[in-house]
């Protein structure tokens, strides 16, 4: 197979070539020269937000598939989609699950409605649009039989550079009492990054078309079972304390972005991140690692490069103060009920 991944040399779209490799593949990638790809690509540079940031595939090479991994203005997808539509024989685009009408409903498929006033010619504007109006790219140069669209959840894995499993993980390892926002049984919906390279591979050698929404099934992990792990990965030194997600949002805490992962069961939120329906991803051949191989390999990998993950530009760091931390713990620790480490509070 032949294959041209636009990026590639970070997170998801590094995961995508390294295991196009590992099956044998030939790589080419486009990217800005930021980063270093991975032995063994074919690398051209370019900015696809600049004038002539495709320039460089303006010869006559061709290939099997395309991904694309784009999150900024749709329009930088069109442009590509249109120059590559006679070269190219599929292009998979690395969508979200943000591209459904907020909020979806407990168990959304595939089906669900869809954000407004997206379009393929539009610049930057918010994460759901920019990538709805990315799908619609892909549709109308390639067509719905030779697009695919990876509608991923949660991602997690080697490379992250968000920032959300790396925080938990350097959390964890500086011990002490660590707040665990409950319930502790709380279901989870994530997808190992390569395993969504593994399985956006596998489409393209199974000439699959259509939206999929690619995370793990809900619930193949619980919140307690991945801090669990983040204590087993880094040695053990920390003591969970589960406190009741009432006594996290009474604190100000904000879910997902100072709790990166976590969201207040029963909540709009909850409902979006951890729980669509994957069954068209799973009859299509989607397999799922356990939660403990990805903890622990991220902990290696984050060791590997010194223990700061690399952070987006384009994204907001995550996590919580120690100040704001320490003070919740105190404040928990006071209430009737109110617990000593890894018990639940009230």
């Amino acid at each position: 197979m032949r294959l041209l991944v636009l990026g590639g040399t970070e997170f998801v779209g590094r995961a995508v070539v390294e295991s196009a490799l590992g099956r044998g593949w030939e790589v080419t990638v486009l990217h800005r020269g930021r980063h270093a790809p991975p032995p063994g690509v074919r690398a051209l540079h370019g900015d696809r937000t600049a004038p002539d940031g495709l320039a460089a595939l303006a010869g006559d090479g061709t290939w099997d598939a395309v991904v694309d991994t784009w999150s900024g203005a749709p329009r930088a997808v069109r442009d590509s989609a249109r120059l590559l539509r006679d070269r190219a024989g599929r292009y998979v685009y690395v969508s979200s699950c943000s591209v459904y009408a907020w909020a979806p409903p407990a168990g959304y498929t595939e089906d669900a409605p869809l954000v407004e006033g997206a379009s393929a010619d539009a610049g930057q504007s918010d994460y759901a649009r920019d990538k709805r109006g990315a799908e619609l790219a892909v549709l109308d140069a390639f067509g719905a039989d030779r697009s695919v669209l990876v509608r991923s959840g949660l991602i997690l894995g080697p490379y992250e550079n968000i920032g959300r499993l790396p925080w938990w993980l350097n959390r964890v390892a500086r011990g002490g009492p660590v707040l665990a926002p409950g319930p502790r049984d709380l279901p989870l919906q994530y997808i190992d990054v390569r395993d969504l390279a593994d399985w956006v591979l596998g489409a393209v050698e199974r000439e699959l078309n259509g939206p999929y929404n690619l995370v793990s099934p809900p619930g193949h992990t619980t919140m307690g079972a991945l801090l669990e792990a983040c204590v087993a990965a880094t040695g053990g030194a920390a003591e969970l304390c589960w406190t009741a997600p009432d006594s996290v949002l009474a604190a100000g805490i904000e879910p997902w972005t100072q709790l990166p992962v976590w969201t207040p069961p029963g909540s709009d939120l909850h409902e979006a991140l951890h729980t669509a329906d994957v069954s068209r991803a799973l009859a299509a051949g989607l397999s799922c690692r356990p939660a403990d191989d990805t903890v622990t390999d991220t902990w290696t990998w984050l060791r590997s490069i010194g223990g700061t993950a690399p952070q987006r530009p384009d994204r907001p760091p995550v996590g919580l103060d120690p100040e704001t931390e320490t003070k919740l713990l105190a404040a928990d620790e006071g209430r009737p009920g109110g617990g000593g480490p890894d018990r639940d509070r009230n």
